[in-house]
């Protein structure tokens, strides 16, 4: 799977928006959506909430946790556990990055959010960067670590796969060597 495709994904999650027209019930392969009443809130996928936006014809809601109070726990949590904590949701990253690129408007303190939402990209890539180090310099050629994302399991896969690729290429150089 590639960012795309877990951007595709994610754009199935339902959320929350105050349409600015009237309409019957939408009927869609994914399901029935609406009826559609000027600021009635309704749950749509992500993707017809990000159309309608881009044409002007509602707001979203934003999730409860792409908030400046939530967020700036959450980054404290990650700051100071030794594990990877728990996110709000399987498709945070991409689903943040949806919202912010396309209903910034919608997003009280954008800005901040989008700073905060970096901050525990970064945290978390560090403390992964961490964890495969010392696996590496373990020898191991496996690991157990939960609650990763899979846009953080994507990011990673290339990096990992060579990396031990080329440890194990060592490994049996050296016991080649030994050997001999």
């Amino acid at each position: 799977m590639d960012p795309p495709q877990a951007e595709f994904l994610a754009e199935n999650l339902l959320v929350i928006i105050r349409p600015n027209f009237s309409e019957n019930k939408i009927c869609l392969i994914s399901g029935d959506y609406g009826p559609f009443n000027p600021l009635v809130p309704v749950g749509v996928p992500l993707w017809l909430g990000v159309n309608l936006k881009q044409r002007q014809k509602c707001r979203i809601d934003p999730p409860e946790w792409l908030c400046v109070e939530k967020l700036q726990e959450l980054k404290s949590e990650e700051n100071t556990s030794e594990v990877f904590v728990s996110l709000p949701s399987e498709h945070f990253f991409e689903v943040a990055n949806l919202l912010l690129s396309n209903a910034g408007d919608d997003i009280t303190d954008c800005d901040l959010v989008r700073m905060l939402v970096k901050d525990i990209a970064d945290l978390r890539a560090a403390k992964l960067r961490r964890s495969i180090d010392e696996m590496i310099s373990r020898q191991r050629i496996y690991a157990m670590v939960t609650h990763l994302t899979s846009f953080e399991v994507i990011n990673i896969r290339p990096f990992l796969t060579g990396a031990l690729a080329h440890m194990s290429t060592l490994q049996s150089l050296a016991a080649q060597y030994t050997s001999d």
